[in-house]
């Protein structure tokens, strides 16, 4: 199991990209942190969760 955004689910082996697909979130509004570790853009594809980690994933909302 994953932690992400303080829920457990189920989403050993995937991708960062996909977790942030998953949730609505659009790629260039996002931050996300893994393990207290932020991740950059470029690697979202390429960093594989899993059983155990913790990820959050913030949107950024603009407007006034």
């Amino acid at each position: 199991m994953v932690k992400i955004n303080g829920k457990e689910q189920d989403a050993s082996g995937k991708t960062i990209a996909e977790l942030v697909s998953e949730g609505g979130y659009k790629t260039e509004r996002v931050a996300v942190e893994l393990n207290l570790d932020i991740v950059p853009k470029s690697k979202y594809t390429d960093t594989v969760v899993k059983d155990g980690d913790s990820v959050e994933i913030v949107g950024f909302v603009g407007g006034g």
